[in-house]
């Protein structure tokens, strides 16, 4: 019979890119204290990777040898694993829809989860505990402008607000305008007066 931590990464390995591995998931394969074992040395070998406590992510095997998942992907597995909501912060939002040309040098993901900082290979990913204003639509446009404007601030919010009247989906920039009074009082007074500014 293979060993544990050979189960375990032969599990592993047939699971989609950037799936997040537990404990308490495996434990079809052994005892939870023998699977936590097996994960600690699969990951100080360096055949999984732990972006934080009890998290395990496989790297991607390619010919030019093995690299960690796409970030995207593993954080999108790990919030519906947790139930948690996880966006792109400001930044990455007011890039995503042309607000500024600035690309943003950390990647800084909003949760409705704890604040952590979760390490893949080189790159830290921080994960900041937000207010549920800044997490409303998710990933939809709507919330993409809500973080932007946000992020941008009261003296860059009016020109935004203009171009995204102009690109937004209709239904999109009425649910931004609907979602105004849950927000932040200065930035629902410049979305008031961009529905009234025709």
């Amino acid at each position: 019979m293979k060993r544990l931590t050979e189960q375990i990464l032969a599990h592993a390995e047939k699971l989609p890119e950037g799936t997040p591995i537990a404990a308490k998931g495996l434990l079809h394969l052994g005892t939870r204290a023998g699977v936590n074992r097996a994960l600690s040395r699969l990951a100080k070998r360096g055949e999984l990777l732990r972006p934080e406590r009890g998290i395990y992510f496989c790297p991607v095997k390619s010919r030019f040898g093995t690299h960690p998942p796409s970030v995207g992907l593993a954080i999108k597995a790990l919030a519906e694993q947790r139930g948690e909501t996880v966006v792109p912060n400001g930044c990455a939002a007011a890039n995503w829809l042309r607000l500024t040309t600035q690309v943003p040098i950390r990647l800084v993901y909003l949760t409705s989860g704890r604040s952590r900082t979760l390490t893949f290979g080189k790159q830290k990913v921080e994960l900041l505990h937000a207010p549920s204003w800044q997490l409303s639509f998710g990933n939809r446009p709507a919330g993409k402008a809500i973080r932007a404007l946000d992020w941008l601030g009261p003296e860059h919010a009016e020109k935004a607000l203009k171009k995204l009247k102009k690109t937004l989906p209709s239904a999109e920039f009425k649910d931004m305008v609907a979602a105004a009074p849950q927000l932040p009082t200065w930035l629902a007074e410049k979305i008031a007066g961009a529905v009234t500014d025709v």
